[in-house]
């Protein structure tokens, strides 16, 4: 292991240099770092990888859903909850039904089951991809939110079909009402143990005298501890570290200081950053073990295979985008949904094409057992399971990830209305905020205020909108009444956000932001 740390070196290094070539050329850089390895991998000398799946599932998968769960507006995910809800359950598992039955009559040796299995691997789209490229392009916020929803929750479903699949093929049946309660409790059991790890770190930073740095640490250890404990008992470790992540980010303001804020930042998209690139950098790495593996069938054959599975994944999730309209263009005489009008046929094409998979998919195959059973004989197809996930992989990730920039602004998505302008907002919270601000002092604080130079001029900075202003010593307890008002910024716009269906979060987050830097300018300053 000692003698590849070099070579493992060198990956960080070619991960930068490829981001940044990828942000040079507006391509978004998962395509280019799985190009790279597959490439790297054709090198003579280059050490041939093996990627574990416990190192995928049990090392990067918890803190890039944590992270995800982190940055996703709540607000969004509930507002979109249906469409959400129906892309990671409901089509994740139409489409393992949908590649079964597929892969059942077209590849010889395939059973139902083993269909169901490649379906589950293959089924869930990868978030990382989409959001990369969707950095490049202009869609509705609706549409991002979707696909950041979609992305939290499509991994549990994927991971839950696997775990029966593999039940029918080892023992050659499907009992459902077994399958029924051991679905419900990885589902209830996830959620439950997700939101008690998630409390029991929220009360201990609030209550344990912890610094910037330990902080940093614990949101790091968090989500291992959630996806660990609920593997350990048999639920889901995604959809754990899924909603003790979403616990967490909401209530960020309560347990954590402007400081640990800041610094955690920093540190989660350092941190993220490697990760992924090193998730996507495996996949292309690892292709001569994959293909090492391949017995039984020839190479072309096995090409095609992925390609027909391909085209299969890509239809289906074009088709559910298309019926998700049609049901909820129904749905909306009988019940509230998030948008009553007609999407048209441009959103849903957009939808259903992104539809990249990625390292859970392959991280899924790898999973598989070598054997059916301890002692027992070989898992059947399990090579060719892998090489056509594949190619799956390698295939939508460069065609689409290529494509839907192009496609996206040759479709002319419709403006919708979702939220006011950009502008309209910033004006308002400005305004708005001022006020609140100024009459909170003369509520609160206007003993203070009529000796106080410094809050004085913060008054009229306020009052007027001016940015900059001299340096002003101020004492400590004008410090604590300015630290007051910050704070009492900080709730408001937090009310405001929670009142306001029309603000954008995102928004509102970058005020909240402001703020923390201005605190923390303030104590360092004085």
């Amino acid at each position: 292991m000692i003698e590849d740390f070099p070579f493992y070196l060198s990956l960080i290094v070619t991960i930068v240099l490829l981001v940044m070539l990828a942000n040079k050329i507006k391509v978004a850089y998962p395509v280019l770092l799985v190009v790279a390895g597959l490439l790297i991998s054709f090198i003579p000398g280059t050490p041939r990888m093996h990627i574990d799946p416990e190192l995928i599932f049990v090392i990067f998968l918890p803190p890039l859903l944590y992270e995800a769960a982190w940055a996703i507006s709540w607000k969004e995910l509930w507002k979109w909850r249906r469409i959400i809800g129906s892309f990671a359950f409901v089509v994740v598992f139409l489409t393992a039904i949908t590649v079964a039955f597929v892969a059942n009559y077209f590849i010889p040796g395939f059973s139902l089951a083993l269909g169901f299995l490649l379906g589950g691997i293959v089924s869930p789209p990868d978030a990382v991809s989409a959001s990369a490229i969707l950095k490049f392009v202009k869609v509705p916020k609706r549409m991002s939110s979707i696909l950041e929803g979609e992305s939290l929750l499509n991994d549990a479903s994927s991971l839950i079909i696997l775990r029966f699949a593999l039940i029918a093929v080892a023992t050659g049946q499907f009992i459902w009402y077994e399958a029924a309660l051991s679905f419900s409790w990885m589902v209830i059991g996830g959620v439950g143990i997700g939101l008690l790890i998630a409390w029991l770190f929220m009360k201990g930073q609030k209550i344990l005298p912890t610094d910037a740095n330990m902080d940093t640490v614990l949101t790091i250890v968090a989500p291992y501890v959630m996806y660990i404990a609920a593997e350990e008992v048999h639920s889901s470790g995604v959809l754990a570290v899924v909603s003790g992540g979403l616990l967490l980010s909401n209530n960020r303001h309560r347990f954590l200081s402007t400081s640990s804020r800041l610094r955690g930042v920093n540190v989660w998209e350092s941190l993220v950053f490697v990760l992924n690139g090193l998730v996507f950098l495996l996949i292309g790495l690892d292709l001569p073990e994959i293909t090492s593996g391949l017995e039984g069938v020839s190479l072309t054959d096995a090409i095609g295979y992925g390609l027909l599975i391909t085209a299969v994944l890509v239809g289906v999730r074009i088709l559910s985008a298309y019926g998700a309209v049609v049901v909820t263009l129904i749905a909306r005489n009988y019940i509230n949904v998030a948008d009553t009008r007609n999407p048209g046929l441009r959103t849903p094409l957009v939808l259903g094409w992104t539809g990249m998979r990625g390292v859970v998919s392959l991280a899924a195959a790898l999973s598989i057992p070598t054997h059916l059973y301890e002692g027992g004989p070989d898992f059947p197809q399990r090579n060719l399971i892998l090489f056509i996930t594949f190619i799956v992989i390698l295939t939508t990730l460069v065609v689409q990830g290529l494509t839907l920039p192009y496609m996206i602004r040759k479709v002319n998505l419709p403006a919708y209305d979702d939220y006011l302008s950009e502008e309209e907002v910033e004006e308002q919270i400005r305004r708005e905020m001022a006020r609140h601000t100024i009459q909170y002092i003369m509520d609160n604080h206007n003993s203070v205020y009529e000796r106080s130079s410094f809050l004085q001029q913060v008054h009229e900075k306020w009052k007027t909108k001016i940015e900059e202003e001299p340096e002003v010593k101020i004492s400590s307890d004008v410090k604590t009444v300015y630290l007051d008002i910050l704070n009492e910024q900080r709730v408001w716009l937090l009310e405001q956000n929670h009142k306001n269906k029309d603000f954008d979060e995102d928004i509102i987050r970058r005020h909240l932001l402001k703020i923390d830097l201005e605190e923390e300018r303030l104590l360092l300053n004085h």
